[in-house]
């Protein structure tokens, strides 16, 4: 039996106003060739499918277009997907019934009876392949009751320990219930298959990533100990970078399937693929190809000219983000840029002129645009351009994230 395991795909996602359709297209396609190559028999989608809780009506066609691929070009038997901190629950579970015809289930959001997140996969015989305990993104209302007066640390131990309950009892049912089939089917084993979509403790990330935060304050980064030691296999989403929790081989972040941002240009982005036989596992991780490169320029003008001349020999479709980091003011640095890379099919994605900016910020003038700045950032500026005292901006910044977090947890109510 081979597993697939992808996540963080936050289809509709755009790099500085720019659509990227053509890469998550591209990628969509690629991955059904994989699954048709590795002859994937089950798929693991571990949250983030799209970008925004209003995706666009592009990007819902994308998802459901390759989910249709998957069930009709495909011999893999399942799909499950989990939501995540950018997904709408509501507008993933709308289509739950009928996905699950295709043997493509979704879970958007935690269930009122928590057995309803263990999935028992079963071949064309009916005989059982593979248990998922197939966990979303937790939303704090859904693991902790909020008390008057708590400090954030007793906010923070409540979120883990809510996690920590939630999987608990999501594997203790699963356990018993692989238990039964095991003797009922006479199986030797019974693959068990953990998902989730949260923060591991000692994660990796990247500047200009795009990961938002689970909790307000950065809290409720969980470690390897929420997961059951009896789980085969344990498939996160959340993280961008590729990597293992807590160097445990079995609990791994996939990693989004192309670069969200410049920080994330250099890295080989990859899925993962599980082959279980007779109760063993071996991981493999299935390179994805590049389909935008990103290229980040940083330097005087020289050394700014010098790297795009290069990539202009090279006939590189690449998108562009420079860094002036120069001593000399250039205020036509654009204009410069613009007309070196002319007739090439180069395209400038960002330029940011630091001895510009360091100007305009000695002259009390900001040349920041929204483009450049979070949600927290732009309050941040908010802040300081009413002289809010320090003391004060602290307890104001705590209010606007609870606002901010409601916000996006009130969807799952959303009609």
């Amino acid at each position: 039996m081979k597993i697939l395991h992808t996540s963080d795909w936050h289809l509709g996602r755009m790099l500085y106003g720019k659509k990227r359709y053509p890469e998550f297209k591209a990628f969509l396609n690629w991955l059904i060739e994989t699954i048709k190559l590795q002859e994937i028999d089950i798929l693991l989608i571990a949250g983030d499918v799209f970008d925004t809780t209003t995706p666009s009506n592009y990007a819902q066609e994308l998802y459901f277009q390759f989910l249709s691929d998957v069930a009709k070009n495909t011999d893999c038997q399942h799909v499950v997907v989990i939501g995540g901190n950018h997904d709408s629950p509501s507008l993933l579970e709308a289509s739950k019934s009928v996905l699950k015809a295709l043997n493509i289930y979704v879970v958007g959001a935690a269930c009122d009876n928590l057995q309803d997140e263990v999935i028992v996969l079963k071949n064309d015989s009916h005989i059982p392949q593979a248990i998922i305990c197939a966990v979303p993104y937790l939303r704090d209302r859904d693991i902790r009751k909020v008390e008057a007066s708590e400090t954030l640390d007793d906010k923070n131990k409540k979120l883990i320990s809510g996690i920590k309950q939630h999987y608990h009892e999501v594997c203790k049912y699963a356990k018993e219930k692989q238990i039964k089939l095991c003797k009922t089917h006479k199986l030797e084993h019974l693959p068990m298959i953990g998902m989730g979509h949260l923060f591991a403790a000692g994660g990796k990330t990247e500047v200009d990533d795009g990961v938002r935060e689970l909790y307000v304050g950065s809290l409720a980064h969980v470690d390897a100990s929420v997961f059951p030691d009896y789980l085969d296999y344990v498939a996160l989403g959340h993280l961008h970078v590729p990597q293992m929790v807590a160097k445990k081989d079995h609990i791994r972040y996939s990693g989004s399937p192309i670069a969200m941002g410049f920080g994330e240009a250099k890295q080989q982005k990859q899925v993962l693929m599980i082959d279980f036989e007779d109760g063993n596992s071996v991981i493999t991780p299935i390179a994805v190809p590049c389909f935008q490169p990103l290229v980040s320029i940083k330097g005087n003008l020289e050394g700014i000219l010098a790297p795009l001349s290069q990539l202009i020999t090279d006939k590189s479709n690449s998108w562009l983000e420079i860094e002036y980091i120069g001593k000399e003011i250039i205020s036509d640095l654009t204009e410069q840029i613009n007309a070196h890379i002319q007739g090439s099919e180069l395209e400038i994605r960002r330029i940011k002129n630091k001895r510009i900016i360091d100007k305009a910020i000695s002259q009390s003038q900001s040349s920041e645009t929204l483009e450049d700045l979070d949600e927290i950032e732009v309050f941040e500026r908010c802040l300081a351009a009413h002289d809010i005292p320090k003391d004060q901006q602290a307890v104001l910044m705590g209010c606007y994230q609870e606002i901010m977090m409601q916000l996006v947890e009130e969807d799952v109510q959303a009609q």
